[in-house]
């Protein structure tokens, strides 16, 4: 092979790998973060149901939402659901919606069901075996949680245990409820 061949395959190498990193470039710019001020993404997931009732963000659109991402297995879920069970007595009836998200493995509805009881859950409990809504929210663990105003839009984060019925966090989503009521 000539030195001129060479260096045409290099050329066309490098043209290939620039290629590739400007396309790169354009999909990252267009994957949007979700964190406070972003859109909260759609979501599709189950309820525990016999049949089970497929639910979405948009079942929710036109209430405060606190959307929290968790497990049975995980000891702070277990720690902060009696807060969100406060929470949604608290503001349930009023616009506001507590809709927590198992993502435990498939097989462990029973498990889920188990949980329910034992914690007195009222709040809708809905279940992604698949784990999607860790993709859509981006969430790196459990419990996560996103606190979502009437319009979509997220208000605020929480990556681990809080306590949901804080005056701080009662103070924000009476003053959410009051926006645009």
């Amino acid at each position: 092979m000539t030195a001129a061949r060479q260096w045409a395959i290099v050329a066309v190498v490098i043209a290939a790998l620039a290629l590739g990193l400007a396309a790169m470039a354009r999909s990252v710019d267009r994957i949007e973060q979700v964190t406070v001020g972003a859109t909260a993404p759609e979501f599709r997931a189950w309820t525990l149901d016999e049949p089970p009732v497929e639910r979405s963000l948009a079942d929710y659109r036109g209430e405060v939402v606190l959307l929290n991402i968790w497990a049975t297995w995980c000891v702070p879920c277990r720690v902060e659901m009696p807060s969100m069970e406060q929470l949604s007595r608290e503001f349930g009836g009023r616009g506001f919606r507590v809709v927590a998200v198992s993502i435990d493995r498939p097989g462990l509805e029973h498990a889920i069901v188990d949980f329910v009881r034992e914690y007195e859950l009222t709040f809708d409990i809905l279940y992604d075996p698949s784990q999607s809504i860790m993709t859509a929210y981006q969430a790196t663990g459990v419990p996560y949680s996103f606190v979502i105003d009437r319009q979509g839009v997220i208000r605020r984060t929480v990556l681990g245990a809080t306590d949901w019925h804080s005056e701080a966090n009662r103070a924000l989503i009476e003053s959410m409820l009051g926006e645009g009521a």
